[in-house]
């Protein structure tokens, strides 16, 4: 039996997919007035954008795709697959709040806030509850310094065997850690008009692509089926 169903990887593969085509799309749309670099994925799908109803699809059709992603992802732990359809949802959502076409929105900015947190702590809430006290045991034994070393050395978040590599321990912190990071400095972006549309770009593709690894990584993790013992009748 598979750990994950095929629809799993389907959603989590289309996800990137529809995200980057449809800012593509979008821009092409709006023409040369738009300029990737400096402006946001979110001006794609303002009301009266010109790639509106291209860009709202994507975000619709993502949103869509976490959810069922998080439905199909057996392995990983239920507060990250909750936290991975909530996500979604607020994907969802900014279709009911998009961004106006000039100024802020606190709407939109408390959803697309909400939403990338969501995403950015999901790695980590699915690595399985055992795995808790893995985070706790490395920060007490020097944390970043021994990362290189850590879990391969002492074993921790191994229980009851390997899972899936993107749902041990180390590797979901230092995603999470990274999608973080890239959140930052797109509000650092925002705050010193810097390269916003660049910034947002990494940070959502980060965050689209993640479960498609996750679910990558449950299908071509080796499991093993428990045998029935053997007691001289089938």
């Amino acid at each position: 039996m598979r750990p994950v169903p095929w629809w799993a990887l389907l959603s989590s593969g289309t996800a990137p997919v529809l995200l980057t085509a449809g800012w593509t799309i979008a821009g092409a749309i709006q023409g040369p007035t738009y300029d990737p670099v400096k402006k946001t994925i979110s001006i794609l799908a303002a009301y009266g954008a010109p790639g509106y109803w291209v860009m709202t699809s994507a975000v619709l059709g993502l949103g869509t795709c976490h959810v069922i992603t998080a439905l199909g992802l057996h392995p990983a732990a239920p507060l990250g697959r909750l936290a991975l359809a909530a996500g979604g949802v607020c994907a969802i959502l900014l279709t009911v709040f998009p961004a106006p076409p000039s100024g802020g929105s606190f709407p939109h900015g408390t959803v697309v806030a909400v939403g990338f947190a969501l995403l950015a702590v999901w790695p980590v809430l699915a690595v399985g509850h055992g795995n808790w006290a893995s985070i706790s045991a490395w920060s007490a034994h020097g944390g970043w310094a021994h990362l290189s070393g850590w879990g391969r050395q002492s074993g921790l978040g191994d229980h009851n065997g390997s899972p899936p590599w993107a749902l041990r321990t180390r590797v979901a912190v230092v995603a999470s850690a990274l999608m973080w990071l890239s959140g930052l400095w797109f509000v650092i972006t925002l705050q010193t008009d810097g390269p916003d549309g660049i910034a947002e770009r990494v940070l959502t593709t980060a965050q689209t692509v993640w479960p498609l690894f996750v679910v990558s990584s449950c299908l071509y993790h080796p499991h093993h089926e428990r045998q029935p013992a053997k007691t001289g009748r089938w």
